[in-house]
């Protein structure tokens, strides 16, 4: 597994989330014979972010749909972004967010020839810098986001929190902290962590019954 910084992109996404700061989540772009990249992305709701993409004549058919408190988008992009560099050379994306106009990329590389031509591409591609490389282990197979749902990133921040002791009591590691570990901002980190506990959360009380008699109200 490797993870990349890529700053100075000049696609529309990061066109779009570095002039309204908004925090872009996408799923891994897909080049079409035609030469046009399908995007498929969501961000909380940004009225800004809509109307700027609507307004790039590099965007087309772009589809906004809602879904509880995220936009959902789907749009043909005319302009391919750097992460097409990496993939073409091996890299399979795995999770791909966009924040000020600058991208965190973490995805597999199979074999030391793929990781050889992914990092000669990456080092000759303007604004890509490698983050880290770690193995996958066996048992990631089962990780916990396949098991309970949850995005790449939410899982990250899972697991940064805990591992920081952002849950313990009292925390060992502020929101600022984990942020800075992770490469993120402490915004872009909360509302991860935020949609991670709440994809967790629903799926333990799938009926989301609160109980109207809670014991002799002992704060815990």
């Amino acid at each position: 597994m490797t993870e990349f910084r890529i700053e100075g992109d000049d696609c529309p996404l990061a066109d779009a989330s570095r002039a309204t700061s908004a925090v872009v989540d996408v799923a891994p772009p897909l080049m079409r014979d035609d030469g046009n990249v399908l995007l498929r992305f969501s961000s909380a709701p940004d009225d800004e972010l809509s109307d700027y993409l609507d307004e790039d004549d590099r965007i087309r058919y772009l589809y906004q749909s809602h879904d509880g408190d995220r936009y959902n988008y789907r749009c043909l992009s005319l302009h391919p972004c750097v992460v097409h560099e990496l993939v073409s050379a091996g890299f399979m994306v795995e999770s791909l967010t966009y924040q000020n106009g600058n991208a965190i990329l973490t995805g597999a590389v199979v074999g030391h020839e793929v990781m050889r031509a992914v990092m000669e591409t990456a080092g000759e591609t303007v604004g890509v810098k490698l983050e880290r490389v770690y193995a996958l282990r066996a048992e990631e197979e089962n990780s916990i986001a396949k098991q309970w749902d949850l995005t790449p990133a939410q899982e990250e921040s899972l697991r940064y929190a805990v591992e920081m002791g952002y849950f313990t009591v009292p925390r060992e590691a502020t929101a600022d902290d984990v942020a800075a570990e992770m490469g993120i901002s402490k915004s872009a980190f909360i509302e991860r962590l935020h949609r991670a506990q709440h994809a967790l959360f629903s799926q333990l009380f799938p009926e989301g019954h609160v109980d109207d008699n809670p014991g002799d109200g002992a704060d815990d």
